[in-house]
């Protein structure tokens, strides 16, 4: 049957309506309220349980596994746009030094563990499997189902192994599942030990993070109209600008392989360049003002929703039955990293509150950071431990190195360079774990004392609610 421009239309329809669908049993159904299942993770096992695969219900076609890589170049495409941040890398190092250091130990020793400890495992007891298939782990797990789409489709176009796309999609659905059970099973242990400094319980918990719908009481704006829509539409602006990206990325991409220099630039990270040049074109024509980043922001997030219930529904049963063991065998090994880095790691190189970094850290590394957020929430509530604040500065140039991971890593394993990859990601690894213990000192205390800070912090947050209540 051949594909035409309705039945992606209809594959995007059917997906809005199972979201729709999600987000409902999200607001209404307790048990899935406690299990705080993202509505696109609801959705995308809806999609593949009514798919073709079990029920045959929906007439999904058969392109919907291809829509994650599509949609993670819209994403990619508008991560630089409407970025005015002028932090320098020494004001990220002086203010938030040990979280840029162990945020990205933990993404950094998340690769390196896979590739070493799984590229072992996979070159001696299953030979038959791709070398490349460890590094499909912390491509889900970290990055979640947009890196895991980035780094899958780099495979295929790289390697040609076209069922890299439907493992990595696997690794991004256990991770978060990971991520959300691991977490709350973890932050109960920890509020048992005296770990956590602004909870003693899970109960308190506000209604929007369960139900996921915000009160009146809640609501915010989630943007500016920056032009007026007598012209444009302002979401109209902000979308073309990504699109512009996107479109930059694609036709860069057809580009460099017509040149055929016998490697390929993937389609993603050329998107992301796209929109750099984007952000620069504004900037030279004075138009930088005039562009919100919320709102690009909620677009990347737009497309992030898609990409996940595509993802999981899209994901090839058979395929993930043939690599069932090697699956487990690496979900253990990144597991298992995410354990060890908040209970050695954190515990001892973090300055105050260790379990609420942690707990975040965590979280964005098993099952994106959005599922850090709300495992952060739920121990810190009004976010007073500076988690987000740090994190947030970090990122700016953490993402900048994770792109550059992201870009080269896959196209190197790919050549079969996995434990030596792994090797050298351990090393750095180690040496951002030393540099933080020089400067900021190793800790040795127990889990439930306070830390420098912790106290006057906790004491403010006290006053607060009593003054609220």
């Amino acid at each position: 049957m051949q594909f035409g421009p309705y039945d992606m239309l209809m594959d995007f329809a059917l997906m809005s309506l199972l979201l729709f669908i999600a987000q409902y049993l999200r607001a209404k159904v307790t048990i899935i309220q406690k299990l705080y299942l993202p509505s696109s993770l609801i959705a995308g096992f809806l999609g593949l349980f009514l798919s073709d695969q079990f029920l045959g219900v929906l007439p999904f076609s058969d392109n919907i596994a291809s829509y994650a890589y599509l949609l993670v170049v819209v994403l990619f495409a508008s991560l630089f746009i409407g970025r005015k941040s002028k932090s320098t890398v020494k004001q990220v190092i002086d203010e938030v030094g040990d979280t840029f250091t162990l945020n990205l130990a933990a993404e950094l020793g998340g690769f390196g563990t896979a590739l070493v400890v799984g590229g072992l495992i996979i070159r001696r007891f299953f030979p038959a499997v791709p070398e490349a298939f460890p590094i499909l782990q912390p491509a889900g797990f970290v990055g979640g189902h947009g890196y895991a789409a980035a780094i899958g489709g780099t495979l295929e176009d790289v390697a040609g192994w076209g069922e890299a796309l439907t493992i990595g999609q696997t690794f991004a659905t256990v991770g978060i599942l990971c991520g959300i059970f691991g977490g709350l099973f973890l932050i109960n242990f920890a509020t048992r030990v005296g770990a956590t400094k602004f909870i003693t319980t899970m109960a308190d918990l506000p209604d929007s993070m369960r139900t996921g719908l915000v009160s009146d009481q809640e609501q915010k704006s989630m943007g500016k109209n920056t032009v007026n829509p007598m012209a444009i539409d302002p979401v109209t602006w902000h979308l073309l600008l990504v699109l512009i990206a996107t479109a930059g990325g694609y036709y860069a991409y057809e580009a460099w392989a017509n040149l055929d220099l016998g490697f390929i630039l993937p389609m993603m990270c050329l998107s992301m360049l796209a929109g750099v040049l984007v952000q620069f074109m504004l900037n030279i024509l004075n138009l930088q003002e005039y562009v919100d980043r919320d709102v690009i922001v909620r677009i990347g997030s737009t497309a992030t929703d898609y990409l996940v219930g595509f993802g999981v529904a899209g994901i090839n049963i058979s395929v993930v039955a043939q690599y069932l063991v090697p699956i487990i065998i690496l979900t253990i090994i990144g597991v298992t990293w995410g354990v060890f880095f908040l209970f050695f790691c954190s515990r001892k190189l973090f300055q105050n509150f260790w379990f609420e970094r942690g707990i975040f850290v965590y979280g964005w590394t098993t099952g994106i950071v959005a599922m850090g957020i709300t495992l952060l929430r739920v121990v810190d509530p009004e976010f007073k431990s500076g988690t987000l604040e740090d994190y947030g500065m970090a990122y700016v140039f953490i993402s900048l190195i994770e792109l550059s991971l992201i870009s080269i890593l896959p196209v190197y394993v790919a050549r079969g360079n996995v434990v030596l990859s792994g090797v050298i990601l351990l090393l750095i690894t180690a040496g951002l774990l030393i540099a933080t213990g020089m400067k900021y000192g190793w800790k040795s205390d127990k889990m439930s004392n306070l830390r420098p800070g912790e106290a006057e912090i906790i004491e403010t947050a006290e006053n607060e609610v009593e003054i609220q209540g």
